[in-house]
C-alpha cells in the first residue's frame, strides 16, 4: 500500500500550481522525477496534487499531499464547526500607506469589502480580513489574513482600497507558518506535528 505523502513547499515567482503549462513552469518540475511519476502515474484518488493554488506571481507557502482526506480538510472552502482555516500573505503595496489610510484599510476590510471584477468573476463580496502593518521605512508592507479563497482575493482587495499588490508571499495556513530555512524553490516531507496542527483544526 502506498503510503500517504506530506509536502511543505517554499513556491517561488514564475510557477504554475498546475499538472500542465504551455506558458509557465509547474510546481511539479521542482520535484525529483520519483515524485513527479505520482503527480500522474498514480491512481486516480492517490495523485500527488497541491492543495489549493497559488498563482504565477505569489510565493510561499504550498502544501501538496496524495491523502485526499487531509487535502479536503485543509482547502474545504465551507467553515468547519463554524470556522474557516485562516491563511496570512505578506504584501508588498505599490504605494506608500499613510498612518491614518492604514487605520481606514484595516477598519474597510474588517467589514464585507466589495471586491473589483476580475477575468471571469464579478463584483463579490469578500470575508472581514485583518491587517497587520509591519515596520517599514516606506509604509508599504503588511500581513493580511483571510478566511477564503476567493480570485485572486488578497489583491483585489487591495485594489478595492485604492492600491496595487507588487509582492504577494504565503507565510501560513491556520498555525503553521512557512519554515524560515526552507528555500525558495525548496520542499521537504512535513513533520508529524505539522501534519497534526492541521488535521486538528
Amino acid at each position: 500500500m502506498e503510503r500517504n505523502l506530506y509536502l511543505i513547499m517554499n513556491k517561488p515567482v514564475g510557477y504554475v500550481c498546475s499538472a500542465v503549462s504551455d506558458s509557465h513552469k509547474t510546481v511539479y518540475e521542482l520535484l525529483t522525477p520519483e515524485l513527479q511519476e505520482l503527480v500522474s502515474g498514480a491512481k486516480r484518488g492517490r495523485r500527488l496534487h497541491t492543495i489549493g493554488r497559488l498563482d504565477c506571481d505569489t510565493s510561499g507557502l504550498l502544501l501538496l499531499t496524495n491523502d485526499g482526506d487531509f487535502s479536503h480538510k485543509v482547502s474545504a472552502s465551507t467553515k468547519i464547526n463554524g470556522l474557516s482555516l485562516a491563511k496570512t500573505y505578506r504584501a508588498v503595496l505599490a504605494f506608500p500607506v499613510s498612518d491614518d489610510d492604514k487605520k481606514a484599510y484595516s477598519a474597510a476590510v474588517k467589514k464585507s469589502i466589495l471586491l473589483p471584477p476580475e477575468k471571469k468573476f464579478g463584483e463579490q463580496l469578500a470575508e472581514p480580513a485583518e491587517i497587520k502593518w509591519i515596520m517599514s521605512s516606506a509604509d508599504t508592507v503588511c500581513e493580511i489574513t483571510v478566511h477564503e479563497g476567493k480570485f485572486h482575493e488578497v489583491r483585489r482587495i487591495f485594489k478595492a482600497l485604492g492600491n496595487e499588490v507588487v509582492e504577494l508571499e504565503r507565510i501560513s495556513i491556520g498555525s503553521l507558518r512557512l519554515p524560515e530555512d526552507l528555500p525558495s524553490g525548496s520542499y521537504r516531507e512535513m513533520t508529524e506535528e505539522e501534519i497534526m496542527t492541521l488535521y486538528s483544526f
